[in-house]
């Protein structure tokens, strides 16, 4: 006696078959959500003790990155402004401003201020600022467009692939040291200006092969500022 019949071959097929691709689909959305900016907070202010404006202290102002962060070339936490930092220049200028009134309150009752973290990566990747400004890697690479913010958001999802296609090939990123906090920095366009660039900040090149472009720079600063490419790529770099 046939217990099965041809059908529920068929129906079997279709039931593995659909649930691998239900297994498949999963995968894809749930990788899908996780790197979209309803999960990443990408372009999304969080909230702050203070609206700061770097397009206002930046842009506007001129004021360096270092002034506020001031630990960046010395260390791998950026450092945040605190409030004897502001009240440099807040005890001169907008004095009475109510948006100001958490730093003078911060400074008055020697309380720290509290800055809600932009770029929070998680407790098993390790990132060192100072790794990266010493060696020529900018501000603008990481965090570009901030210099137009006038409430700070995360300006791009920091996933290991984005980070290790730069640990790969830093020749892309990389510029003279002088001008790493230079947000409006752009590679030479002329040979003339490249030669002018890298006579200026004291870099040596070869005089008949002068770099033509941002991979040929690339190359000459990776090699004059010592960078061991195929060290980059180790898990132990950024994870400690």
């Amino acid at each position: 006696m046939q217990v099965f019949r041809p059908h529920h071959n068929t129906l079997a097929r279709v039931f593995v078959v659909g649930g691998l691709l239900a297994i498949v689909g999963l995968a894809v959305g749930g990788s899908a959500i996780t790197r979209s900016p309803w999960w990443t907070k990408v372009g999304e202010p969080p909230d702050q003790p203070v609206p700061f404006s770097h397009k206002h202290h930046y842009e506007e102002l001129g004021i360096d990155c270092r002034y506020c962060h001031w630990s960046v070339t010395q260390s791998a936490h950026a450092g945040v402004p605190s409030s004897e930092v502001c009240m440099t220049c807040h005890s001169q200028i907008w004095t009475n401003s109510p948006l100001l009134e958490p730093v003078r309150d911060s400074y008055n009752n020697n309380k720290p201020l509290v800055w809600n973290k932009v770029n929070n990566l998680p407790d098993f990747v390790y990132f060192d600022h100072s790794a990266h400004v010493n060696k020529g890697i900018s501000c603008a690479s990481c965090h570009g467009g901030i210099e137009k913010m006038h409430l700070t958001y995360k300006s791009q999802y920091f996933s290991m692939q984005w980070c290790l296609d730069c640990h790969r090939n830093p020749e892309k990123n990389i510029r003279p040291k002088e001008e790493v906090f230079n947000m409006y920095y752009k590679t030479p366009r002329t040979e003339e200006e490249m030669k002018a660039m890298l006579e200026r900040y004291n870099i040596p090149y070869d005089p008949n092969n002068i770099p033509r472009n941002q991979l040929e720079l690339g190359k000459l600063l990776v090699k004059h500022y010592n960078i061991h490419k195929e060290q980059l790529s180790d898990c132990s770099i950024c994870h400690r």
